[in-house]
């Protein structure tokens, strides 16, 4: 009776081999194995049991293997060994490695994408579709994060639309002396088709309209610092989900008609960091953390 109930409570916890495992010392303990000579004997009994109880595994079927894509380090046109190829030495005793350091960055780019706050999804324009109550709460807890933090910023850019301007407005009176700019190129829209395809959502405009502008905004704004920037800059990007989605699979070399498999809540910060190598580390994805649970929404 007591085996009959301890095997039903390992089962239960374990699986099944553990049981055998299990089942094996108790039968060993009374003697099933048979009359085994010495305790080497014993222990080879026990130890069959153990390795049948095991499944199978080998480096070769579990280890991932690499797709094959190496890191391009000019993914931004901006490495230095790139921009000097095919440039004239005016002096032969000239060392052109060391006019190759002279042209490298210095300084590394934090750029933290901003999700616009939750907004009225019954506007028929853009106009109209203003943030509502609780989206301008959730700008504010997103601008006082963003200062908490403690960091100089250099700018803050915004999408020209009606709910990333007013939610980049609300943020901007956190950050004392941070200069407003809007973009038109930072519109929402559909950068491309997503893979696998979806049809609870269908873009506004074909696809190759805005992946053209979505792939401009990319590369006015997610590269490596210049040459002349000699101090790390930290940059605030207010738009949208689509927008920010695309432009974290670009930077991070990741398969583009993938942005429609993420999710992000509005007011969310989404932290890249671009170092002079061209090396990106994403640092943050949709953080909404700093928000109370009763104040995440995903519109």
């Amino acid at each position: 009776m007591f085996y009959r109930k301890t095997l039903k409570l390992v089962c239960g916890l374990a699986g099944g081999s553990v049981v055998l495992v299990f089942a094996a010392a108790a039968a060993d303990s009374r003697g099933l194995f048979g009359d085994l000579r010495g305790g080497e004997a014993g222990r080879w009994s026990r130890l069959s049991v153990l390795r049948a109880a095991q499944p199978a595994w080998t480096p070769a079927i579990h280890t991932p293997s690499p797709t094959g894509h190496s890191w391009d380090f000019n993914w931004d046109k901006r490495d230095p060994s790139s921009l000097t190829n095919g440039k004239k030495k005016e002096s032969s005793t000239e060392d052109p490695s060391s006019e190759q350091d002279n042209g490298k960055p210095k300084a590394t780019r934090n750029i933290l994408l901003i999700r616009h706050s939750q907004y009225n999804l019954s506007g028929l324009s853009d106009k109209e579709r203003i943030l509502t109550p609780l989206g301008r709460e959730q700008a504010e807890l997103t601008g006082s994060r963003l200062a908490a933090l403690g960091i100089k910023y250099d700018v803050l850019i915004h999408s020209s639309m009606s709910r990333a301007t007013e939610t980049a407005n609300i943020i901007s009176k956190h950050l004392e002396g941070v200069d407003l700019v809007s973009c038109d190129l930072l519109r929402e829209g559909a950068p491309i088709e997503p893979v696998p395809p979806v049809t609870h959502w269908k873009p506004d405009a074909v696809y190759h309209e805005d992946g053209a502008r979505i792939e401009a905004a990319f590369r006015r704004y997610i590269h490596r610092a210049d040459t002349k920037q000699k101090e790390d800059s930290y940059e605030i990007i207010v738009c949208h989900a689509n927008v920010i989605r695309y432009f974290v699979c670009r930077a991070l070399q990741f398969p583009p008609e993938g942005w429609l498999r993420m999710g992000l809540n509005n007011g969310s910060i989404t932290w890249l960091t671009i170092r002079p190598s061209g090396r990106v580390a994403l640092r943050t994805l949709g953080d909404s953390g700093f928000m109370p649970p009763d104040k995440l929404t995903r519109t």
